[in-house]
């Protein structure tokens, strides 16, 4: 009841997927035993049911590491996977060496512990998502306030992916509308992110380009309703990428790849589009502020810029939590109730498979998830 702290049977110990990298050049990642805490006055701990992998989790649980030379060691039930880092990623990730790191941005489940506090109380035997890092682990204690309530009905498989995709989704958005942009680009367009800002920008009323790779991911987003779509491999890509930023005046782009020529490539086309409907011819290029914004690092290459798109632009790096401290609590909390209410349709997310805590460390199964691929996403399960 309120004013007590409730603990129920939790147990004293628990497993916790963590990450560590060694001086010798090695990631080494292990199921870890770790004290199960007792909960605060405003805190919870929560039985952690599901959990997604998502890129922004694969460059902390491989520390940089080339996943095609890993070596499974250890028992079934508690595996030990160990793999080179080359030389040159060592140097990024070099403040980490000799540190066990706990690794997952989300998840969901049951709150099983509650301290004494009301808000504490109120989430007792909810389901709730909650980005507390440290997810892959079967038990997890949090500030309540960072919890969001799922709505009646809705299990821990379908809340897991409750923050990072949809809250980056709704940030492209409210970004392009902070900005004074009209409309937007979106690379990588056919991911489970890609998707669901597809659908929220047709919700929206908000027009974006998708940039493919492939033809079948065309034909994947036009089945979902999207209107442009630009596939990369096709000879015309060029071409229909400037009718399709004619069509939509789209002057920001958020791009997932990071390497190579493509962010160049988007904005030579931006110029293409903004000096067609300015008119005339300046030396300088267009007026128009054209902004490609990097969020993702599919290609781990060099960002080549070829500078053909005049003097009015801009290429940045764009995550999610910068953003949510600049629209302030106010507004990364309307952000949070408008993805649990949409948590079943605009924000769903969908998954290729699901394993253990002891599975996720199966060479097979990183090799899937580890890809990275349109439709295999895949959901840890830290409590079977």
């Amino acid at each position: 009841m309120a004013g007590e702290t409730t603990t129920g049977d939790l147990p004293d110990r628990a497993l916790e997927l963590r990450s560590l990298v060694t001086a010798d050049r090695t990631v080494e990642i292990s199921l870890e035993e770790v004290d199960v805490p007792r909960p605060g006055a405003d805190q919870v701990v929560v039985r952690v049911e599901a959990c997604p992998v998502n890129p922004s989790d694969l460059g902390l649980l491989f520390g940089g590491a080339d996943m095609t030379t890993a070596v499974a060691t250890g028992s079934p039930d508690r595996p030990v996977v160990t793999a080179t880092i080359p030389e040159a990623a060592m140097r990024t990730v070099a403040a980490r060496v000799g540190i066990s790191m706990p690794v997952g941005n989300e998840g969901a489940g049951t709150v099983v512990a509650a301290g004494s506090s009301s808000g504490a109380q109120a989430l007792l035997g909810k389901t709730v998502s909650l980005a507390g890092g440290g997810m892959y682990s079967q038990y997890r204690c949090v500030n309540a306030a960072i919890c969001l309530e799922l709505p009646e009905g809705v299990g821990a498989a379908a809340g897991a992916s409750s923050f990072v995709n949809p809250m980056t989704a709704l940030g492209m958005v409210e970004t392009m509308r902070l900005e004074h942009h009209r409309a937007l680009v979106h690379t990588a367009a056919a991911s489970n992110l890609g998707q669901m800002l597809n659908r929220l920008c047709i919700e929206e009323h908000v027009p974006l380009v998708n940039i493919v790779r492939r033809p079948e991911q065309v034909e994947l987003l036009r089945s979902a309703g999207a209107t442009h779509v630009c596939d990369t491999s096709s000879p015309a890509f060029l071409d229909e990428l400037v009718s399709a930023l004619e069509a939509t005046s789209a002057t920001l782009a958020f791009d997932a790849i990071g390497g190579g020529t493509l962010a160049s490539r988007i904005l030579t086309c931006m110029e293409s589009a903004a000096s067609a409907a300015e008119g005339g011819y300046s030396r300088y290029g267009s007026s128009t502020p054209k902004q490609v914004y990097i969020y993702g690092s599919l290609d781990r290459g060099p960002t080549e810029l070829t500078r053909n798109f005049g003097m009015a632009w801009g290429v940045g790096g764009w995550l999610l939590t910068p953003f949510l401290q600049r629209i302030g609590r106010d507004g990364t909390e309307r952000l949070r109730r408008r993805v649990a209410d949409g948590i079943t349709s605009t924000f769903a997310s969908t998954y290729a498979g699901q394993t253990s805590l002891a599975g996720a460390l199966d060479p097979e199964v990183i090799a899937r998830y580890g890809r990275m691929a349109t439709g295999e996403k895949y959901l840890i399960t830290p409590n079977g």
